[in-house]
């Protein structure tokens, strides 16, 4: 993922291979699944997720301790860096938006690199594509895996009050990206008529999460229809990225983090260009179905619920 209208001091192409030498997986079991009677072959690898057993002994808590504290401490760094940064580049908003991903490419990896999971991705030939990005959300590590792994030219979304987040919050701001009013359903779906402008117009791609809100118990909830209000109005295609492991390594309301393997997953793109208004609730589950399929057992939803 190449940034744009920076040095060549500020360019990462060139750490790609280093970060995945880092971030690889150790080797997989693997299975073959034979599909459509043996004319298409999909190959898949068996998740070490469950074969993940957690370590209570007090050497592992003061690592982990260790580890968030240096996340934290790195964050701060990179923050006042790219912050700067952006205050250089003021009158530039679309080099701010570029400079917002090469932020969040650094501090996503290296997060990730601190806190030591094993991260195996999948799929990534469809991370190149001007697309509407999906994600389940159960844990903070999402946050940090999506920051490394969108492309450059994408902005998030997030509610307006973001802004009064110290630091990051000015950040996010400053990087250009795209804030919403949540406070009722009617300014909800005005703010996503006008996200979609803005990224059709600035020739953007999107990331979201389709929850609306994090897990608390790591199973995927209902989705939101808003993912889909912006693809009716952008016609762009919606790429789903499927997270797994990442409840195990850092649970809600718990300050330690767990090395339990994780991966991120790219499904194929899901054309939108004949959608129709009317069926909108149909889409929704569409793609809440597709997740339903893709996620472990223990990310599933306990019962199905309407949406």
């Amino acid at each position: 993922m190449a940034s744009g209208g920076v040095p060549s001091l500020l360019r990462y192409r060139w750490t790609d291979s280093y970060f995945e030498a880092i971030f690889r997986s150790p080797e997989h079991h693997r299975k073959k699944i034979v599909v459509d009677g043996g004319k298409r072959e999909q190959q898949r690898y068996l998740s070490s997720a469950s074969e993940f057993v957690d370590d209570d002994r007090w050497i592992t808590f003061a690592i982990s301790v260790f580890r968030v504290v240096a996340c934290f401490v790195t964050m701060i760094a990179t923050t006042i860096m790219w912050t700067l940064v952006m205050l250089v580049l003021l009158p530039c908003p679309y080099l701010r938006l570029r400079q917002g991903n090469v932020y969040g490419h650094v501090t996503g990896r290296l997060m990730m690199w601190i806190l030591g999971n094993p991260v195996k991705i999948e799929g990534s030939e469809f991370s190149k594509t001007r697309a509407i990005y999906i994600c389940n959300h159960a844990s903070p590590l999402d946050i940090f895996l999506i920051m490394w792994l969108v492309p450059t030219g994408t902005v998030g979304i997030a509610k307006k009050e973001i802004i009064w987040y110290p630091m990051f919050g000015q950040l996010y701001v400053l990087a250009n990206h795209l804030r919403i009013d949540r406070s009722n359903p009617a300014s909800a779906i005005e703010s996503m008529k006008k996200v979609a402008k803005a990224i059709v117009k600035k020739n953007l791609s999107l990331i979201i999460f389709p929850e609306g809100t994090r897990s608390k118990t790591g199973r995927l909830l209902p989705f939101k229809k808003g993912f889909v209000h912006i693809a009716l109005q952008s016609r762009l295609p919606i790429v789903p990225m499927v997270l797994t492991g990442t409840q195990l390594a850092w649970r809600k309301g718990s300050l330690r983090v767990r090395p339990a393997p994780l991966t991120v997953r790219y499904l194929p793109p899901i054309k939108t260009d004949d959608w129709e208004d009317k069926d909108i609730n149909k889409y929704v589950q569409m793609i809440h179905d597709l997740y339903v399929e893709c996620l472990p057992d223990s990310q599933r939803p306990l019962a199905s619920k309407t949406i």
